[in-house]
């Protein structure tokens, strides 16, 4: 334990509020709350700790902490505190799905879309549905049966939506306020349990239509009952009520936590959300942050009411969400409160064995890694390659794995500058002086161990730039691969010497994974390069060549020597002027400047 660690301990305040802890580098890993600080955060550096919290302790080098008036302000303060710096060891809620709903937008005109993001826009939203053809086959129900505008963007004409009697045409005719929202209010109605009454409605429709003579129509009004039947009376009722319901359960054993989400709509169980994940606080606070985070972090809508299980917070939830809150003691909702727990503890059950499997992968090979190599466990690795074929278009890409797993968000790609020809070396020293130049510059938090693709020679000159132009002192290795392009050993130390490893072991593997990657995406990066090179470097330099009339051409010519071998009446058919046609043709056609082909 660090001694400055030791001195804040001491003087904790018994008081709720909000404490951060950071590591090597200054980042925040990790964010957490506490009604009483003292006793939560002494907690973690004295007594036993399962290996996952043993693992965050060994990373704390510093703690803030920051006292708040009350649970529920230290409640509102940790999501906030979680959203600002995104610590890596706070893993709620990252990786969860989004799931679609129905809006009505807030248009002069307004139009009914499916959607995952939820705004404050002043649409109306309905949802969640259990994916997205549910959701569509939803629209497409009511787009039949309610003509709201269909486009995008209002057009000059009505299109074939009007004459199909599913559009009003506010393009071309009249349409009031109270039209639209007529329509409105009728889909919110469908839409909010509604759909029982408007099917009677179109059975007598219906049955009128057949008395009239008017079969056509009478077929018509039949399929759209039956296309409501299909769509709308799929699933079990759950309640007999017509309440939007969120029910909680969860379950937790070994620092891991499940949680499963009931959604219920007018009655009706629609899907439900799973999510596994480690915590590191009281299991009762870890369930009341992840239901906060649900709505506002995740910015999920909240329904009615929300179900929760005995032992929860049940005043505090009220009011953080604003909505009733309430634990079930008897009947329906009861049974459904323990059946989400029950199936949380399944899945925990399932999990245990694929999560111990991941982490052996992952973790535990960092931490053996580090052992290898005789340095910190490398929670951040960063590993080079370079790419080109013969020096033409050389480009280097970095990827980082964090923990043992990609971050593909921290991927960068570089297109080499400086270096001419095929030198794979100078490639080298130019792409790591550029990474840690803007490190340093930015404040970017500096990698724990950094890989090189090749041996020897690439080692050395990426440890020049480091220790002789940046003064930097990062723990590096080199990727040595064999004849058939596999990794064959690590390279490490000053002279570069073979790291003893089995090669069956998961420290092994990691390394061929993270090779494995990063050939994977300087290739692609390369392939993208001399795809677009082909394309743009001949049409994106014409003059009234754009983006648009770029791609018109070549869907329509298929190749840049199709459109050599255009007349110029082809262009002006395209709606090409002729002046730009015969501009587009001199330029292809023209003898190529040496020196321009060199520096493309």
């Amino acid at each position: 334990m660090h001694e400055n660690i030791k001195e804040k301990l001491a003087v904790l305040p018994d008081q709720p509020g909000c404490y951060l802890y950071k590591d090597k580098h200054g980042t925040v890993i990790y964010v957490g709350k506490s009604k009483v600080l003292k006793n939560r955060v002494r907690s973690y550096f004295t007594g036993a700790n399962d290996a996952k919290t043993q693992r965050l302790v060994q990373e704390i080098v510093d703690f803030e902490y920051i006292v708040t008036t009350s649970e529920l302000e230290a409640l509102i303060l940790e999501m906030n505190l979680i959203k600002k710096y995104d610590p890596k060891y706070n893993v709620l809620l990252k990786d969860d799905k989004t799931y679609p709903y129905l809006k009505i937008t807030s248009e002069k005109h307004p139009r009914l879309i499916v959607t995952r993001n939820i705004k404050k826009d002043k649409g109306k939203y309905f949802g969640p549905y259990p994916n997205v053809i549910a959701a569509r086959e939803t629209k497409r129900l009511l787009d039949r049966l309610y003509p709201l505008r269909k486009c995008n963007t209002m057009p000059d004409r009505v299109c074939l939506y009007y004459h199909m009697n599913q559009c009003l045409g506010p393009c071309e005719f009249t349409v009031t306020q109270e039209q639209n929202q007529g329509i409105v209010n009728e889909i919110t109605k469908f839409l909010n349990g509604g759909h029982k009454e408007i099917k009677e409605d179109l059975k007598g429709k219906m049955y009128q239509a057949s008395e009239d003579m008017d079969f056509e129509r009478a077929k018509e009004l039949r399929d759209q009952m039956q296309h409501i039947d299909s769509v709308m009376e799929q699933q079990k009722m759950t309640l007999n009520d017509q309440v939007n319901r969120d029910i909680f359960g969860y379950s937790y054993n070994k620092g891991w936590m499940c949680v499963q989400v009931f959604f219920v709509r007018q009655g009706k169980l629609i899907e439900r959300d799973v999510s596994i994940f480690p915590f590191f606080d009281d299991a009762e606070e870890t369930f009341l942050s992840f239901i906060g985070r649900f709505y506002l972090h995740k910015n999920h809508p909240k329904p009615k009411q929300v179900l929760v299980p005995v032992g929860a917070d049940k005043e505090m939830l009220k009011e953080l969400l604003e909505v009733d809150v309430h634990i079930p003691m008897r009947g329906r909702k009861k049974e459904l409160v323990e059946l989400a727990q029950k199936n949380a503890q399944i899945a925990l059950d399932e999990k245990f064995s694929l999560i111990e499997q991941n982490e052996e992968r992952t973790i535990k090979a960092v931490e053996d890694l580090g052992e290898r190599l005789h340095i910190e466990v490398p929670h951040r690795i960063e590993a080079f390659d370079n790419s080109n074929i013969q020096g033409a278009d050389p480009v280097s890409a970095m990827v980082v794995f964090t923990d043992g797993k990609p971050d593909k968000k921290e991927y960068r790609k570089y297109k080499i500058r400086d270096v001419q020809g095929p030198d794979d070396y100078d490639t080298m020293r130019e792409v790591i002086r550029r990474r840690y130049k803007r490190v340093i510059k930015e404040g970017l938090p500096l990698p724990d161990l950094i890989l090189v693709d090749g041996g020897k020679g690439q080692m050395t000159a990426a440890q020049e730039v480091l220790e002789n132009e940046l003064g930097l002192d990062i723990p590096l290795c080199g990727l040595a691969k064999d004849d058939k392009h596999r990794t064959s050993e690590l390279l490490y130390g000053d002279p570069p010497t073979m790291v003893d490893m089995d090669r069956q072991s998961q420290e092994f593997y990691l390394i061929q994974r993270i090779q494995d990657e990063v050939h994977r995406f300087a290739i692609s990066f390369h392939r993208q390069l001399r795809g677009k090179g082909a394309i743009q470097s001949e049409l994106d330099e014409i003059p009234g060549v754009g983006e648009k009339r770029r791609r018109l051409l070549l869907k329509h010519f298929q190749s840049i020597e199709g459109i050599k071998n255009a007349e110029i009446a082809d262009f002006t058919k395209l709606g090409v002027p002729t002046n730009v046609a015969q501009v587009i043709l001199d330029h292809l056609n023209q003898e190529p400047d040496p020196q321009q082909e060199e520096e493309l």
